[in-house]
């Protein structure tokens, strides 16, 4: 089944989950209905997660009960009796606050995080909010990991121009021989600006698995000092260029990406939006 397929599939799934309040016409979806299609096999699991949504809306100044309503249903057993169980009413933005908050390796979950943040449900739209989603993660987990070897090579005697020049040179060795400046000045972005903030999601990724294997090796050798360190993350900057090449993939040739700062704007403008036209539930 084709990617495409696959986000019809789903799409039609959580569709057909859809409900809406018969007065005020409010969109819902029951939680119970939505455990399965997010790929949580046991209820305690996802319980978890939107403990964690509820945690995320109090944050955002929303009263989590015109979003999360907590209910109780019955439900037939095996042997014909009934009992009662927990379930939520969720609107549209509690639907999206729990998919943010849940594990987005999983298809399903990195699907509802795009699916549930806009209103309409155009597929091409939201296959390019997924897009957008697996960029903005991507940048945040180098964002980490550059923030991890900082402090890694600070307690190695390296200061703040010292962990900047070592980037530079990481940079140099994954765009054959182009420094951080030189693919700046090629994508025309200003001095203030990082540079990953306008690369590709895959250019991303690469520094990151970079940044990662100079962070597990400056730990488990011990390395000390910039030289050493600065040798270190060229080797693995130098690998990771290596593996794109036998894809055929020159990271410096790849085009540049608008720039995230915007991006972020515009998601969080969305997810205001978002949080209006959902309503609220019924008291």
């Amino acid at each position: 089944m084709s990617n495409s397929e696959v986000m019809k599939k789903l799409q039609s799934h959580f569709d057909s989950l859809a409900q809406i309040t018969p007065e005020e016409g409010i969109e819902f979806w029951f939680a119970r209905d939505l455990q399965e299609p997010l790929g949580y096999a046991r209820w305690e699991n996802f319980l978890i997660t939107i403990t964690r949504a509820i945690e995320s809306c109090k944050t955002t100044g929303c009263d989590p009960n015109d979003h999360f309503r907590g209910i109780r249903k019955m439900v037939r057993l095996g042997s014909g009796a009934e009992r009662s169980i927990e379930d939520f009413m969720l609107t549209r933005y509690a639907c999206y606050l729990i998919a943010q908050n849940g594990d987005s390796r999983k298809e399903p979950i990195a699907f509802a995080q795009s699916y549930f943040a806009i209103q309409t449900r155009k597929q091409e739209l939201i296959e390019s909010r997924m897009l957008l989603q697996a960029r903005l993660e991507a940048r945040e987990k180098l964002r980490e990991a550059e923030k991890t070897l900082s402090q890694n090579i600070y307690e190695r005697g390296v200061d703040e121009p010292g962990f900047g020049r070592i980037r530079s040179k990481g940079d140099q060795a994954l765009f054959g021989g182009h420094c951080t400046q030189t693919m700046k000045n090629k994508y025309g972005i200003t001095e203030s600006r990082p540079l990953a903030d306008f690369l590709p999601t895959l250019t991303i990724a690469a520094k990151n698995l970079a940044t990662e294997m100079t962070n597990h090796n400056v730990s488990q050798d011990d390395l000390q000092g910039e030289v050493a360190i600065t040798d270190e993350h060229i080797q693995n900057n130098q690998s990771v260029r290596a593996m794109l090449g036998q894809r055929g993939i020159k990271p410096e040739n790849l085009p540049p990406e608008e720039d995230l700062k915007k991006l972020e704007r515009r998601a969080k403008s969305e997810e205001k939006k978002l949080i209006v036209d959902s309503g609220k539930l019924p008291k």
